[in-house]
């Protein structure tokens, strides 16, 4: 459901719209029927029943504890609500009864108030699994125009990060990349580059040494484990180097560094995904837009790319499997 006074309401309802002859996407919702806009909805009561009645309506598994929403007015008696629907999504999925997760827009902000002590979706996600008995090393994932983008580091001041790059991060993190683009994405041998920190990649330590004394010790360390990374490539040439095919996935140092060139190239089809999870997670790469929702001008293209990316995902895992 997501935060239901945000964007969540009415991208899913243009995703059912979308996507409703394709019943290889077909997906339920965890919400209140009431909040959905201009679809026929029908409320269910398993997961079971949603493929059958997919390509005629929404299905939605009614969860109540919704208050009455304005669109665009955030309502903290909401948090309970959308925090429920996450540990009802995730249930779902750890017990086979869905195929993976998408997570619409939460206001991290609003559940704060309300006792949430998480810094958001990915590791409260993390952290139900864990809790079900399950393994989890969390790593973000953009994709869009083209580029698979991970996140070394994501919501941290830019003054810590070089001071946490050499905590094992690198190599956990290149770790999870690589066994995800194979079994996510079924590239069979993956190819993996470190962006580097500094300006053209500290250019032999001349303007700063994180490349010489971290990076690169990491990249060598994992391409003794028979993982193909690069050491550190300049931040201003990784990613056209990864648009002509040299590099299936990027490993950004920084936040912004990472999102910067997705979000340029596809502004409002990109993709979140949660790697080194048990279940399949993505999300839109955008907020909860508020305004775009009191205004009805929401778009729905992030979360068609996501829910066609979780649907890749779990087919690839089924094919694994098999």
């Amino acid at each position: 459901m997501g935060d239901p006074a945000g964007c969540g309401p009415a991208i899913t309802a243009a995703a059912w719209s979308a996507l409703r002859g394709e019943p290889g996407l077909g997906f339920y919702l965890i919400g209140a029927p009431e909040l959905i806009p201009s679809v026929p909805v029908q409320v269910i009561q398993s997961p079971d029943e949603a493929l059958r009645v997919f390509s005629n309506a929404l299905p939605v598994m009614a969860l109540g504890g919704v208050p009455e929403i304005v669109p665009g007015r955030p309502d903290a008696d909401a948090a309970p609500a959308i925090i429920r629907a996450i540990e009802i999504a995730v249930a779902d999925a750890l017990a086979g009864r869905a195929s993976g997760v998408v997570t619409n827009p939460i206001n991290k902000a609003l559940l704060y108030d309300r006792g949430f002590r998480f810094p958001g979706h990915t590791e409260f996600v993390a952290h139900l699994c864990e809790a079900a008995g399950h393994a989890a090393s969390p790593v973000m994932l953009l994709t869009g125009g083209g580029l698979r983008v991970a996140l070394a580091t994501i919501h941290m001041p830019l003054a810590e990060v070089s001071g946490v790059l050499g905590d094992g991060r690198l190599e956990r993190t290149a770790r999870v990349v690589h066994a995800a683009l194979v079994r996510d994405f079924g590239i069979a041998a993956p190819r993996i580059a470190f962006s580097g920190l500094n300006p053209h990649a500290g250019e032999g330590g001349a303007i700063g040494r994180e490349e010489l004394d971290i990076i690169n010790p990491a990249a060598n360390r994992l391409r003794a484990e028979g993982i193909a990374i690069s050491d550190a490539r300049p931040g201003d040439t990784v990613f056209a180097e990864a648009l002509s095919g040299a590099h299936d996935a990027v490993i950004a140092m920084t936040h912004d560094q990472g999102l910067i060139p997705v979000k340029t190239l596809d502004l409002w089809g990109g993709g979140n995904s949660t790697l080194g999870l048990p279940i399949v997670r993505t999300s839109p790469d955008h907020g909860t837009a508020y305004d775009a929702a009191a205004s009805g001008t929401c778009r729905p293209d992030s979360l068609i790319a996501a829910i066609r990316l979780a649907a890749t995902f779990a087919l690839n895992r089924r094919k694994a499997f098999a």
